[in-house]
């Protein structure tokens, strides 16, 4: 028989889905409606970059209104002189230090999330791998999934190619709860991912 050891309390949401398919609207919208709830929420969303009919990058946005590059096409125009260390995914190069500078603050957990006191929530949008390159949020959304009052609402790609280790590790997560946007479910799907927050978050 399962007991309360064996089938942990989930805790967390991971939103997945096919690019495109609406993730980070969502994400949107379960802020807003926690917003009202009195419920402390940080963290960010990234949202795509266009310009002349064509995708330019990605930017990483805080909820309290930061932002920054994340990504950009690559430069390929620079010639043969010798080049700094890159980080790239497909044909954008990651901001890693923009990235950390400005989101990496708003994951850290307050004082009264330690001792138990206050409920938090964090969006993530997303766990990538563009995200990935940084040791120091691995290390961080780490400890928000150990801490016992923190939820995390995150969004994560679906399985395609060689499997991503620490999304893996998300999507596996006895106390994550995962729920896979469709064209379909995508427009009332946040009722059921709301009753899953707000019986973690009381």
């Amino acid at each position: 028989m399962a007991t309360s050891a064996t089938c942990p309390r989930i805790r967390h949401i991971a939103l997945t889905g096919r690019p495109g398919i609406g993730k980070t609207t969502l994400t949107k919208k379960i802020y807003s409606a926690l917003r009202q709830t009195g419920v402390e929420v940080r963290g960010f969303y990234t949202e795509e970059i266009r310009g002349a009919g064509q995708r330019l990058g990605f930017d990483v946005v805080t909820l309290d209104g930061n932002r920054g590059p994340l990504a950009r096409l690559q430069d390929n125009e620079s010639g043969s002189f010798p080049q700094k260390r890159s980080y790239v995914v497909g044909k954008y190069e990651v901001k890693l230090n923009s990235f950390e500078n400005i989101a990496l603050p708003t994951l850290r957990i307050t004082k009264n999330n330690q001792t138990g006191s206050k409920s938090q929530v964090f969006i993530i949008d997303e766990i990538g791998k563009m995200e990935l390159f940084s040791a120091t949020f691995v290390s961080m959304v780490q400890d928000i999934l150990k801490c016992p009052t923190s939820t995390v609402i995150t969004t994560i790609p679906i399985p395609k190619g060689k499997p991503i280790p620490f999304v893996e590790e998300i999507r596996n997560h006895p106390q994550v709860q995962v729920f896979t946007v469709t064209m379909e479910n995508r427009n009332h799907i946040i009722e059921d991912i709301m009753k899953t927050i707000n019986s973690v978050t009381v």
